[in-house]
């Protein structure tokens, strides 16, 4: 990076973590629920913002424009039913939440069924954000160690000690008004790359003609309506998968749970949901327009053949290299002629001449089996799985973007990761002490006394990610690799959710139900080509299916007859 990169670099880093050093000031001195829950006093956008902002993670950035370079912007369909999961939210989990006055929504689970219930939720969490943690600061570590050549270990390391200085010192409140200028960064970088891809294209091709060479390659195509169980993305595994999906994580993860538990009102967290469910879709599709335009920058200007250094070197001083490479110069040679053509044709109109839609196209299927050649032997030169796709956006950032928006986008980036990071070990601290210390270990401390531990957890969960994030490796898309770890898990978390509004559900069927729920799901994972949006579904049903079943059994009067008024809400208003 050049100097004017390093100095707006510094300028949004220092910004951003001592703007939530000091909107968090004092919070630590006091309380654990300001510690954990702001003292309940945030506002609706802010709460907004730091929800986007633990989405919109480093993989959100250099992973979703990358999946957009390699598979198009059918991605988007993943979030279709991201809004009907808000509304179904607002009206449902979250008035219950804030009626029952808890730190965790695993809590709420011990007064509507038992201990062993909330237990084995919260373990589920801890195991499944445990595991996604270290994926999220790993996808910093590919920028930091492209942009510095440092090893990814010490890059790991300092982003990881940043994220929890300021956690451990300002707690929840530090980490919301953290991501509230973050997510200004972050929409500014966007836009600076979006404007600087169509700056660099070649003189002669309009922005109209980059859109037309991407919709040629079949990037902009968005809405896939063939019903498929082993497609990931299509319109129906978008609706109903993604709709699950959503209403796991927005209301059984405890990493946005708690983001809207700070909220001042019931009406300040309602707004925040809605507000995601409105402008996730807009902002992923923007993202995945950039890819799209990078993809069609990358028709013009010749790529690399892998755009992972490492590998690059190795795939260089590999035997086959030199007859590979010759062919890949003159495939992407004869594409480029190819989409000039294309991108001139018919100006002012998006149809260009069929003909020359089908000369491209043939061309691009060339280049693409020339690279395919390219990647098959860097494979074999690394001895061991490969996937370039997430360092596609970060190297055209890095050598094509002019000085002082390097740095802006590398701070976006890192702002994005640290953003998420620190909601994820603030969340995971919150759950092991409310949910696991406090309930199994000293049930009767002073506030002083958790308020310490909470530190205490927070620290060790940063040490937790920073030793696990090397996880991330040849996982390919991290995008995905991280969703896809979610449906594992979220399934069985949102169906014991939906047993809690049935009244004649008991423990025993709330527990049994989620276990049964997660073995389904791991059964469809390893023997089925299943796509991991109908994990969300099909653990959700089982977990229904079983609980209930068990319950009917354990309350019918020849098996024992156990009241199911036994097992309602200790708080009776907070199960209205």
């Amino acid at each position: 990076m050049r100097p004017l990169d390093w100095i707006v670099l510094g300028g949004c880093l220092t910004l951003v973590v001592g703007y939530g050093m000091w909107r968090g000031r004092g919070s630590n001195t006091n309380t654990v629920n300001k510690f954990m829950l702001a003292g309940n006093t945030m506002p609706w956008y802010a709460i907004a913002f730091s929800i986007m902002a633990t989405q919109a993670s480093a993989i959100t950035f250099i992973s979703t424009t990358g999946q957009s370079y390699v598979d198009g912007m059918r991605f988007v369909q993943f979030y279709f039913g991201l809004p009907i999961a808000m509304v179904i939210l607002s009206v449902t989990l979250v008035p219950l939440f804030h009626r029952a006055k808890v730190y965790t929504a695993y809590e709420y689970l011990e007064r509507r069924f038992d201990g062993k219930t909330r237990s084995l939720a919260s373990a589920i969490f801890l195991i499944e954000r445990g595991l996604a943690i270290g994926i999220s600061l790993y996808a910093l570590a590919i920028v930091l160690s492209l942009i510095l050549g440092w090893p990814d270990r010490v890059t790991i390391l300092i982003v990881g000690a940043l994220a929890v200085l300021y956690t451990t010192l300002g707690g929840v409140v530090a980490v919301t008004w953290t991501e509230f200028p973050q997510m200004i960064v972050m929409t500014f970088g966007l836009f600076a790359a979006f404007g600087t891809a169509l700056w660099l294209l070649p003189k002669g091709v309009s922005p109209l003609g980059a859109v037309k060479v991407a919709a040629a390659a079949g990037k902009l195509h968005m809405i896939v309506t063939q019903f498929s169980w082993s497609d990931r993305y299509n319109i129906w595994s978008g609706i109903l998968g993604g709709m699950f999906l959503a209403l796991a994580y927005f209301g059984c993860d405890q990493s946005q749970v708690q983001r809207y538990l700070t909220g001042k009102s019931l009406k300040d967290s309602r707004m925040s949901l809605l507000f995601n469910g409105v402008a996730k879709i807009p902002l992923q599709m923007f993202i995945l327009f950039i890819g799209a335009i990078v993809f069609s920058f990358y028709n013009f200007q010749k790529p690399p053949v892998v755009f992972d250094q490492a590998a690059l070197h190795q795939l260089e001083a590999s035997a086959g290299y030199r007859k590979v490479i010759e062919r890949y110069d003159a495939a992407f040679e004869r594409r480029r002629v190819a989409a000039m053509q294309l991108a001139e044709a018919n100006p002012g109109s998006l149809d260009p001449p069929r003909e020359v839609t089908e000369q491209y196209q043939q061309a691009g299927k060339e280049f693409e089996a020339a690279r395919a050649d390219a990647i098959d032997l860097a494979k074999k030169a690394g001895g061991g799985a490969f996937n370039d796709t997430n360092y596609i956006f970060l190297t055209f950032v890095t050598k094509y973007l002019p000085a002082g928006v390097v740095g802006l986008i590398i701070a976006t980036i890192m702002g994005a990761a640290m953003s998420s990071v620190s909601s994820e070990i603030n969340s995971l601290a919150t759950v092991t002490i409310i949910d696991i210390y406090k309930r199994h270990f000293r049930k009767d401390a002073s506030d002083h006394h958790y308020l310490w531990a909470a530190k205490v957890a927070t620290v060790f969960w940063g040490v937790y990610a920073v030793t696990t994030a090397g996880l991330g490796r040849n996982l390919g898309s991290l995008i995905e690799a991280v969703n896809i770890l979610g449906s594992l898990f979220y399934g069985g978390l949102l169906g014991v959710f939906v047993l809690a509004a049935i009244k004649s559900v008991t423990g025993n069927g709330a527990f049994y139900g989620v276990i049964a729920g997660e073995a389904a799901i791991f059964v469809c994972a390893a023997f089925t080509k299943i796509s991991f949006l109908w994990y969300n579904v099909i653990g959700c049903l089982v977990v229904i299916v079983v609980g209930v079943t068990i319950s009917a059994v354990e309350t019918a009067p020849i098996f024992g007859g156990v009241a199911a008024k036994e097992h309602a809400p200790a708080d009776e208003e907070a199960s209205e």
